[in-house]
């Protein structure tokens, strides 16, 4: 789920527009007050200064700090990722999906209620393409009278990686994005860019001290390979949960992932570049980002801190042999609860695809408009939001019929589709319909569609979810599930769907699940249900249409109902 959604239309600011944003958290009997001013800000990056959403006019935006089971809340934020929102979808922020955008000179209130999650987690804004500046960390902090897992580390760093300059003019023309001008570390690019040096981020650590690296992939459209050079890392946690710690030379994070790390400062005093560069979809940017990672003591520093050895931007093996060997830590203080059998399976294809413009006028392949879909369900955002409309029981606003099996079967994966599988279906509002408590099982499916076949990284908001098997080519019914790891499967929020392939899923559909800590401040509520997105965290391919809606139905009791809306929503 989305942590701070900043639901803001780039359209409705004007050059001088100050968005004022007060914000009170109330964590654990803690109270907070935060003022957050959604602004443009001035920012000078390779060589020229360009103006840029921000909040706080900082770039990244502020760091929140919680315990696990704090209970936040805030006004006139945005939209949390990864943050599971018990039963309170009011407060999850994508635009016209749980709310409408917030406009300017307005105010809404946000209640943010962790649950489980510990670890790293981000907030970002989910209104067009907004959230590449408007985001930042979330550190969940273990529960007051706990600790972490694993020896507590002397320090922590953020590492958030951005980009620089994204415009959205393809969306009027219909082709692909430009590339981003640079990518960087906490919003500086690094010594290898232009003009870049004397801002790069320093992480100044101590010999035989090990770090906690909060690592977040902010990016809009690339996955990404980082390092450190000649050291270590360990990876101990993604998505706000733990893992058994996996030692590894680099890690590679799609957008929207995020990754707890350790490093220990145990070689020669000097300085050594922390780098990321991208692991290629079809258009990429091939620069690389740096980071400094500077021993304290006395030494005489290189003119050129050492870089890391990171694979090439097409390696596949590279990345596959990473991310295969994540593995649930699935402790007495950390238990999973994956289902073993599952209600229903859902298998969802991934598809890019292309739609006809008139007078062939558009700048995709054949002068068509770029398009994506599940399940060939290309998805129409409504002009006024989808869970408003199902709680108040509106009319003709979206329908609860997207297939739960692909339209067509043909080879999926194959070098070259036919062409029968260009067009999606268009007028695409559709959601899917889960019964609370239901066991539930979605296999997404990677096509090559347009000969376009990329890793996906799929998002669900409202849960984690168990990844339970993966694998390359076309997902077998009868003996891929014979294969899955239903005894310590990593739990996440976003899955990177590997190129030509597909990816398992499995989660009890029972926000709010274990919900307790925060009882007290719940409120009456009606039988409804909640209303949660699904969409491919690819900034371009979520924008195309790959997303759709999940709707959970209530329970029977009232702690397994949808909570009441705030008193004051925003309009449509």
């Amino acid at each position: 789920m989305e942590f701070l959604n900043r639901s803001v239309k780039l359209k409705y600011y004007s050059i001088f527009l100050l968005l004022n944003a007060f914000l009170f958290c109330t964590a654990l009997g803690n109270n907070y007050s935060y003022n957050w001013i959604v602004k443009e800000t001035n920012f000078t990056r390779l060589c020229s200064t360009k103006r840029i959403l921000t909040i706080n006019g900082m770039f990244p935006g502020p760091a929140l700090y919680v315990h696990k089971g704090d209970f936040d809340r805030y006004i006139n934020c945005g939209g949390r990722h990864g943050v599971k929102q018990p039963r309170n979808p009011w407060s999850d922020g994508p635009e016209y999906i749980t709310q409408c955008p917030i406009k300017p000179g307005a105010n809404f209130s946000y209640e943010i209620i962790f649950s489980s999650e510990e670890g790293t987690l981000w907030w970002h804004a989910h209104s067009d393409w907004s959230r590449a500046t408007v985001h930042g960390p979330i550190f969940v902090y273990p529960k007051s009278g706990t600790t972490y897992p694993f020896a507590k580390p002397h320090a922590e760093f953020p590492v958030v990686m951005d980009v620089m300059e994204i415009i959205q003019d393809a969306l009027a023309t219909g082709g692909e994005p430009n590339q981003s001008d640079a990518f960087t570390i906490n919003g500086q690019p690094g010594d290898l860019y232009p003009c870049s040096k004397p801002g790069t981020f320093k992480a100044v650590v101590d010999y035989g001290k090990t770090y906690l690296l909060r690592v977040i992939n902010a990016i809009l459209n690339e996955e990404m390979f980082l390092a450190v050079a000649n050291h270590t890392l360990t990876v101990v946690g993604m998505d706000g949960a733990y893992i058994k710690p996996l030692k590894t030379s680099y890690i590679m994070i799609t957008p929207g992932q995020t990754m707890d790390v350790l490093v220990t400062a145990n070689q020669s005093p000097s300085h050594y570049y922390l780098a990321a560069r991208a692991y290629a979809g079809l258009v990429y940017d091939n620069t690389t980002t740096t980071a400094i990672f500077r021993y304290n003591g006395s030494y005489t520093a290189p003119k050129t801190p050492a870089l890391p050895n990171l694979p090439n931007y097409t390696d596949t093996d590279a990345a596959t042999n990473f991310t295969t060997h994540f593995k649930a830590l699935a402790s007495k203080e950390h238990p999973i609860d994956v289902p073993k059998s599952v209600d229903k399976r859902i298998i969802i294809t991934i598809s890019i695809n292309t739609i006809a413009c008139a007078n062939n006028s558009c700048d995709g392949p054949n002068n068509s408009r770029l398009a994506s879909s599940l399940n060939n369900i290309s998805f129409v955002t409504p002009e006024i939001d989808i869970l408003q409309a199902y709680y108040r029981r509106l009319k003709g606003v979206y329908d609860t019929d997207f297939p739960r099996e692909p339209p067509y079967v043909f080879n999926y994966t194959a070098d070259v589709v036919p062409d029968d599988y260009l067009t999606p279906e268009v007028n695409g509002t559709k959601a899917l319909v889960l019964k609370h408590n239901a066991n539930v099982e979605i296999v997404f499916q990677g096509t090559n569609v347009l000969a376009s076949a990329e890793n996906h990284p799929m998002h669900l908001h409202g849960f984690s979810f168990y990844v339970v098997g993966s694998g390359f080519g076309n997902f077998n019914n009868e003996t891929d599930p014979k294969r899955y790891n239903l005894v310590d499967p990593p739990e996440m929020n976003t899955v990177g769907v590997p190129t030509n392939g597909w990816a398992a899923i499995r989660f009890k559909a029972d926000n709010p699940g274990k919900f307790t800590t925060c009882a007290m401040f719940l409120l009456y509520v009606e039988k409804r249900p909640w209303v949660w997105f699904m969409h491919c965290h690819l900034e371009k391919h979520a924008s195309w249409g790959m997303e759709t809606v999940v709707i959970v139905r209530n329970g029977k009791t009232k702690a397994t109902r949808l909570r009441r809306p705030p008193s004051y929503l925003n309009p449509c």
